[in-house]
């Protein structure tokens, strides 16, 4: 059901303010800008600029907070033709993919069983705080568990964070075998992706080349992707990234597919730029060299009525 209260785009991808599988607090503004269909060309212009060729590699953490923009990062990776590895959270934040019926791996089987997608999720946590939905009712743990063990992946349990990462780590090095990773994609805050609220804070929203400063002990899956020299793009503080690629902030009806500066802006020509400064240079440079500066003030002076002769410029 679409609470257009929430949900005024009714764009479907806006859950409820809370519920038993709810697993924190979240921004409904940033989830109304994360309904943004064109966030699919954002996330093609990530991945481009993280270098990712045709054929390649992915791996993916998703989180059920931000529905639209996991939709929209599989819309940029079909788009790409790259393979994604995906292990995903299935608690959410307030406003994400938080009814018990409708969570995101319910969301994965029916964009795949209506053709949108080819793959789900090859892995899955519980989610939430220290990727254990720790503080989360037992009912809604519950239904988070269901959901994972009642399809054919691996359902990652830890009791330690340490022991979530290097769980979701042996799952991307299984699936890629020999072959190596072209970039690691992050959606939202998931404790064992980002780690600790002090790497939420460090790492910066959108492509990360290279791992951050304070970021070298603190063991995290995006730290230990990057410290392989994998970039990471890190999909965090929608607000910022919306303002930076010219999308909508939390738009009230459904923009249309590619609206926004991400496909096109405004830009001055270098080339016109240039070349009317070398065209002012050689025109000053006449005008200083030749006689041609005394010929027109001569002109100027002509038809004011006399006066003194200018003399020739040097």
């Amino acid at each position: 059901p679409v609470d257009k209260a929430f949900d005024p785009s009714e764009s479907g991808l806006i859950g409820p303010p809370m519920s038993s599988v709810t697993s924190h607090s979240g921004i409904l503004e940033a989830k109304q800008t994360s309904a943004n269909p064109n966030w699919a060309g954002v996330m093609v212009h990530l991945l481009n600029r993280a270098g990712v060729q045709r054929g390649q590699l992915v791996a993916l953490g998703l989180s059920g907070s931000f529905p639209a923009i996991n939709i929209a990062t599989l819309a940029a990776i079909k788009q790409l033709g790259l393979r994604p590895v995906i292990i995903s959270s299935t608690a959410a934040s307030q406003y994400g993919a938080n009814m018990p019926k409708l969570l995101w791996l319910d969301m994965e089987d029916a964009l795949k069983a209506q053709g949108f997608f080819a793959w789900t999720s090859k892995a899955a946590s519980l989610g939430g705080v220290q990727d254990q939905a720790l503080g989360m009712s037992a009912e809604g743990q519950a239904l988070l568990e269901a959901a994972i063990k009642k399809r054919a992946i691996k359902f990652i349990q830890s009791k330690e964070l340490s022991e979530s990462v290097e769980a979701r780590m042996a799952v991307y090095q299984e699936e890629a075998g020999a072959e190596e990773y072209a970039a690691y994609v992050n959606i939202g805050g998931g404790s064992a992706s980002v780690g600790t609220f002090v790497g939420k804070k460090l790492f910066r929203p959108g492509l990360n080349r290279t791992a951050p400063r304070g970021t070298a002990n603190l063991d995290a899956v995006m730290s230990r992707f990057l410290q392989d020299g994998i970039p990471v793009i890190h999909m965090v503080q929608l607000d910022k990234q919306a303002a930076r690629y010219g999308l909508q902030l939390h738009p009230t009806v459904l923009p249309p597919v590619g609206q926004g500066q991400i496909f096109y802006r405004e830009e001055y020509s270098p080339w016109l730029a240039g070349g009317m400064l070398a065209l002012i240079i050689v025109l000053l440079f006449l005008f200083v060299r030749t006689d041609l500066g005394s010929r027109l003030l001569k002109i100027e002076r002509s038809a004011k009525g006399g006066g003194d002769q200018p003399q020739k410029m040097v």
